[in-house]
């Protein structure tokens, strides 16, 4: 009986196992033999494709655009503003005010960047709310696809690929507004303007260059990494009918979590670019 006991609760355990690996498997396509990746674990190669992040993120790029474009088009044709036009000017109010705080000057590249990134990210991050079981289920009954994982910020490339792309910019504005030559002095001749610590003074700028998309990426990757992966516990080890008493009050405070990420991510890309973008 007591040898029972234990088998039933190694297999709870397993099935639960095996419940968490799966929802943390992406939907991977090889680029080598273009074909899908069936295996349970996540493959790391250089040459794997993770499709479900991409597919997410773009998504949800077109729906942003599609929406913001639909609000201005309908805008004027009324004579009063509605509802869904007054939230659209409250989120561009908050971003000029906080641009604003922080920088001064030609806002040609940094308010636009800026709205891109808070309603982008927010919504890649909003997809961790949905039930986890939900878009699996949807896309394994009618595409039989069976992994799948809808939040695309949960994902280092995804993170690391925005952060890069603010990081290029970053380097672009230096170098345009500071000019070529002020930006190969500062990695030399910077903080210790000294012939005899130019390899010192490279090392520390390089250093300072690449934290920046790093920590970009990492931040947001694991605010967003650790609320999907405790919904997924509370799903894989608490009983369908009492999950509720968990998830939902960590839901609310999630939605706390995936708009401070899109606004800290949104506030360090200002910074970053209203520094590069002071003139010399």
């Amino acid at each position: 009986m007591e040898i029972m006991y234990y088998n039933m609760i190694d297999k709870k355990k397993l099935i639960s196992q095996d419940y968490i690996n799966h929802h943390l498997k992406y939907l991977q396509l090889d680029l080598r033999s273009f074909k899908l990746i069936s295996s349970s674990v996540n493959s790391s190669n250089f040459w794997i494709f993770n499709i479900d992040s991409y597919f997410f993120s773009f998504f949800l790029g077109i729906l942003f655009i599609l929406f913001f474009k639909f609000v201005i088009n309908n805008s004027f044709n009324n004579k009063f503003p509605n509802k869904l036009q007054i939230i659209i000017e409250i989120i561009v109010k908050f971003i000029q005010t906080n641009i604003n705080s922080i920088y001064i000057g030609k806002k040609e590249l940094i308010a636009p960047l800026s709205l891109t990134i808070l309603s982008w990210i927010f919504l890649m991050n909003f997809m961790d709310l949905l039930p986890v079981d939900l878009l699996p289920l949807f896309f394994k009954l009618f595409f039989k696809i069976n992994y799948l994982r809808a939040v695309p910020t949960s994902d280092i490339n995804v993170t690391l690929a925005i952060s890069l792309v603010v990081f290029s910019l970053i380097i672009y504005s230096k170098i345009k507004y500071q000019g070529f030559i002020f930006f190969i002095k500062q990695l030399f001749l910077h903080p210790f303007n000294n012939p005899l610590f130019i390899l010192i003074n490279l090392l520390l700028e390089i250093t300072t260059l690449l934290s920046i998309p790093m920590s970009l990426s990492l931040r947001l990757l694991g605010n967003i990494y650790s609320g999907e992966l405790i919904f997924i516990l509370i799903s894989g080890f608490v009983p369908w009918w009492i999950q509720w008493i968990l998830s939902v009050p960590w839901a609310i405070f999630h939605i706390l979590i995936i708009f401070l990420q899109s606004f800290i991510f949104m506030i360090l890309t200002i910074v970053y670019l209203s520094m590069s973008l002071k003139k010399n």
